[in-house]
């Protein structure tokens, strides 16, 4: 008689890590689009020049309001949702794939350093193919600050990719893709292992807290602190090369480190974190909602659709 072998440990398909990681990034867009927006403004806000545009993010707020409306806020939702379903897509399918390979080959949790080195690759990944999306974004949030006449007036992400490309290109769809890459790999390498850490800390250590929501917020509110700090010079570096114009037929910025220097130089140092109360207060809830709705989606894909009884998404 022969024995019974083993039932196979069901898990989702390698394409639903994707997916779900997307579709978390894209719910969690929709609540925190307008201080992307102030975030971009404000960073742009003074270049060149040195001249302080806003005061604060609240002074920003109210003035792209009066000048341009309330909805002007929501400007550029479409080419924020299709980075979304690029860049967060790449990055938290291939982080979460490499997690769980990590776990299967090991059997255990893994450490800081590859936690990091894990978060790195997914974050290039994401980066690489989120570029075009990302240009798209940024020109459509800051087009408004600009004199009517100097506007690009793009009506949807699609006809922005697609004037960049007739206008001007298309490699400039990858303009500032190395700053970009450079930024999505530290945000990930922070982001991705300090939440995997943090989670694991509160898990295991002396608060012992359960797997749920409550977990998930703290270890994402401390995780989305850490990664504003270590991320703002290098996305600030982006948001400028990915907005400057040609200057008598000249690129405004030679590169990242050139916008960097310039920065410091012209508007002081701690201007390479301008516009951190709304970066961090558009990065902290985007880092929670995007890891509450991803845990939520895949317990609910394990639950409903596997029958198994599984709680977390693998991070």
């Amino acid at each position: 008689m022969s024995e019974k072998e083993p039932s196979k440990k069901k898990t989702p398909p390698k394409g639903m890590k994707y997916l779900i990681g997307g579709a978390s990034g894209m719910g969690a867009t929709l609540c925190v689009q307008p201080l992307d927006l102030v975030k971009n403004r404000m960073q742009i806000a003074g270049a060149g020049s040195g001249k302080k545009e806003f005061r604060n993010s609240f002074h920003c707020i109210q003035t792209v309001i009066s000048r341009e409306g309330p909805l002007a806020l929501y400007q550029g939702l479409s080419a924020a949702l299709l980075r979304q379903a690029t860049y967060t897509t790449g990055r938290l399918g291939v982080y979460t794939y490499l997690n769980e390979e990590y776990r299967t080959r090991t059997n255990r949790d893994p450490n800081v350093l590859a936690s990091m080195a894990m978060g790195t690759i997914a974050g290039a990944c994401g980066a690489f193919i989120g570029t075009p999306a990302e240009v798209a974004l940024i020109r459509m949030t800051s087009d408004g600050r600009l004199p009517l006449e100097e506007r690009r007036n793009y009506k949807n992400v699609g006809n922005a990719l697609a004037r960049i490309t007739r206008e001007e290109g298309l490699t400039a769809l990858w303009r500032g893709c190395l700053p970009t890459v450079g930024r999505a790999m530290v945000v990930n390498m922070t982001q991705l292992a300090s939440y995997s850490q943090f989670k694991s800390y509160f898990r295991t250590g002396p608060l012992q807290m359960d797997e749920g929501i409550k977990l998930h917020f703290f270890a994402s509110m401390l995780s989305g602190l850490l990664t504003t700090i270590t991320s703002m010079p290098l996305d600030i570096a982006k948001t400028r090369i990915q907005n400057m114009k040609l200057v008598d037929g000249k690129p405004e910025y030679k590169g990242t480190m050139d916008v960097l220097l310039r920065v410091a130089r012209h508007e002081g140092i701690f201007s390479l974190w301008k516009g951190f109360t709304p970066y961090y207060f558009r990065l902290g809830p985007h880092t929670v909602l995007t890891f509450i709705l991803m845990e939520q989606l895949n317990d609910a894909f394990n639950k409903f659709v596997l029958g198994v009884d599984k709680r977390g998404s693998g991070i």
